[in-house]
């Protein structure tokens, strides 16, 4: 698993072996970058989001068992949105409740992380493209967003995106759980089966649309049993094959 971390100051990015951290020299998404012999522990760094995109596109309303629980048609070709990649933490940090809100819901979402650059690309390359895979956090606003009737102010504030722990090369697209808890208690549960857009899909429609750079982030959409967080709820969200992501929102 690639990780991206902070040690005396120094950002880098290394690979997590067990409860230990191997330095990279240069960049995962150059070819020419090497693992060091140069070890830290998990306990003696700070995990950062794993990646820093100049965009993160988001999809809506793309799991099956969401569109049901909603009561909404399933939809003919993908639902996009933007997060700024100002609203992005990494794992442990602390989701910020704005003062304009007074309804916060979580949303559990697998994440694509762009690897090469990509246009034009057709489903069956969108492979070649894709670095690997992280957990997501897609923290929304919901009276401001269902308020101002389209969805940047309440998806677009500070922190509103808790990623990682880090980036797997490989997961189990057609069956893998996905699941999130708020302070121990399951929320949503679902499996990666129920994607109605795959991930291929979503790669070359979205760069059809707009150039993907390395590092860009596609979150992939929510199942079902969105719901509220209040400050002081602990959040964790969980891919099988990847691990988990745990953030606390605070006032």
């Amino acid at each position: 698993m690639f990780v991206r971390f902070e040690s005396n100051n120094k950002e880098s990015y290394g690979v997590l072996e067990g409860e230990s951290i191997k330095a990279i020299n240069g960049d995962i998404f150059e070819s020419d970058y090497s693992v060091s012999d140069e070890t830290y522990y998990v306990n003696e760094v700070t995990l950062l989001a794993p990646c820093r995109p100049s965009k993160i596109v988001c999809v809506g309303l793309n799991y099956k068992d969401h569109a049901e629980e909603v009561s909404l048609p399933l939809p003919e070709q993908p639902l996009l949105f933007l997060k700024p990649n100002t609203t992005l933490i990494g794992p442990n940090d602390v989701v910020k409740y704005p003062k304009q809100s007074e309804q916060i819901d979580y949303e559990g979402e697998l994440a694509i992380v762009i690897g090469e650059k990509a246009k034009d690309v057709k489903p069956t390359e969108a492979n070649n493209y894709i670095l690997g895979f992280t957990c997501a956090n897609d923290v929304t606003a919901r009276d401001i967003q269902f308020g101002d009737g389209q969805w940047t102010r309440g998806k677009s504030f500070d922190t509103f995106l808790p990623l990682g722990p880090g980036i797997v090369e490989n997961v189990n697209l057609e069956d893998s759980n996905i699941q999130l808890t708020v302070n121990g208690e399951v929320k949503q549960k679902s499996n990666l089966n129920q994607l109605i857009f795959k991930v291929d899909e979503l790669v070359s429609y979205i760069s059809e649309i707009m150039t993907l750079l390395p590092g860009d982030v596609i979150i992939t959409g929510t199942p079902h049993g969105v719901g509220p967080v209040n400050s002081g709820d602990v959040m964790k969200v969980s891919i099988d094959g990847i691990g988990e992501l745990e953030n606390k929102i605070l006032d």
